[in-house]
């Protein structure tokens, strides 16, 4: 465990308060999807809103990009969060008063929320690279990444008891609350404010800088490959989390539900253990070896793991317990690997990437990481409707193996011109402590 880091107030301040908002944003949810369902019993609104969420990504991500990188970051997120929970202050007040939120107006609150965190992420993806060593952004990313995924895998039990024993407005009241201690505690910061604001704000500044973040992304070979990666992992593994395991587990394996949550829960858990497991030392290895690795190991496991649902292998095996706790170790490898991969694409960018564009360049990674989620899911619900599962599993594991293949010499590739780039773009930038 990196003790440098957890006794560094600012970082401290920073992973503390996106772990409060993190939960409460979780648990508010999982309650207002079980909120929306029990007052209207379609399943359609039901996923309408876990779904919604996806829209201001694709129309506001660049310009949450450009702003994150034109205006102080500390003020920004301290500003949202404070926003976030008037919000959610003004909600819980309407509630309070009529007993009932109308569906429209959870919606809006959805889409509000959601666009206050892109522009949140936007500005605060600089801060872990303005706050600690280069050298210790993959420990710092690791940290972070734990944190996190601990809150969304207490969100649901806490979500369930809170809403279930006191109700909506609890949850409104203790979502409204995260984000006003998040602000409190992230006002203590101190971070060097390494955002360019141009001299004019116009639409034409806006659409200037706008073009440079993508002119950044489209000249830089690494930053490009990460893009790429990112997508492919989006596109690819993730679907088969979301969609292909619950198809062969339910309907090939015939597990229970029993068996289904724990198979959830293991997921869940892989996701913890990929970052503890690396975060103690990832700074003595090559983070573009370790990701390249990765995504070997993750391609292999899942073309291993297309043998557990054929009708070969069933047929070979009495009953359905073997194979159902062979795919839970493997997938939970496979998670442990994919959250590892993560870590280091993650810490690849944040150093790679100048700090004052920084937001730009994230912006533009999520809008794609965003467009390729549900068209991967579309995609593997229409092949699993026509095809078998484990040949799905070993085209999914060599597209994969042959894509990081095809791009393992830019991903590899560490020369001075790269390093010096990344330097020019930190140096340039004007550092101010807020």
């Amino acid at each position: 465990m990196n003790i440098k880091l957890i006794k560094d107030k600012t970082f401290a301040i920073f992973i503390g308060g996106k772990a409060i908002s993190v939960i409460g944003s979780n648990i508010q949810q999982f309650a207002l999807s079980l909120y929306v369902y029990a007052q209207t019993g379609s399943a359609t609104l039901f996923a309408t809103m876990l779904s919604i969420s996806i829209l201001p990504r694709l129309l506001f991500s660049p310009v949450a990009g450009v702003f994150g990188d034109w205006f102080d970051r500390k003020k920004t997120i301290v500003r949202l969060d404070f926003f976030n929970a008037m919000i959610l202050g003004l909600y819980a007040l309407y509630f309070m008063n009529t007993n009932h939120l109308e569906i429209f107006l959870i919606y809006i609150l959805v889409v509000v929320l959601e666009i206050g965190e892109l522009f949140y992420e936007s500005a605060a993806a600089a801060i872990i690279p303005s706050i600690v060593e280069k050298e210790d952004i993959p420990a710092a990313k690791s940290l972070q990444s734990i944190v996190i995924n601990i809150g969304r895998l207490l969100s649901p039990m806490l979500g369930a008891a809170i809403y279930g024993t006191v109700g909506l407005l609890a949850v409104l009241v203790i979502n409204g609350l995260s984000f006003l201690i998040a602000a409190l505690f992230e006002s203590f910061m101190k971070i060097p404010a390494l955002h360019k604001r141009p001299e004019s704000l116009n639409i034409q500044a806006f659409f200037t800088d706008l073009k440079e973040g993508f002119i950044i992304i489209r000249d830089h070979h690494l930053i490009r490959t990460i893009i790429i990666l990112a997508t492919i992992i989006n596109f690819i593994i993730g679907p088969l989390f979301t969609v292909g395991f619950i198809v062969i587990i339910i309907d090939v394996l015939g597990a229970s539900e029993f068996q289904f949550g724990l198979f959830q829960s293991t997921l869940a858990a892989s996701l913890i253990a990929g970052p503890m497991f690396i975060v103690g030392f990832i700074r003595k290895f090559d983070i573009a070896k370790v990701c390249f690795v990765g995504f070997i190991i993750a391609a292999s496991l899942t073309i291993s793991m297309a043998l557990i649902p054929s009708s070969w292998m069933l047929s070979r095996m009495p009953g359905m317990i073997l194979p159902f706790t062979m795919l839970l170790a493997l997938s939970f490898l496979v998670g442990l690997t994919v959250s590892v991969i993560n870590i280091t694409i993650a810490s690849l960018f944040a150093t790679t990437v100048p700090t004052h564009a920084i937001g730009r360049a994230s912006s533009v990674m999520n809008l794609l990481v965003t467009m390729f989620i549900p068209i991967g899911q579309i995609t593997y619900g229409i092949l699993l409707d026509n095809i078998a599962p484990s040949f799905i599993m070993i085209v999914s594991g060599l597209i994969v193996l042959f894509t990081v293949r095809a791009f393992r010499h830019s991903l590899l590739k560490t020369t001075d011109a790269t390093s010096n780039e990344t330097k020019k773009g930190m140096i340039s930038d004007e550092v101010h402590v807020s």
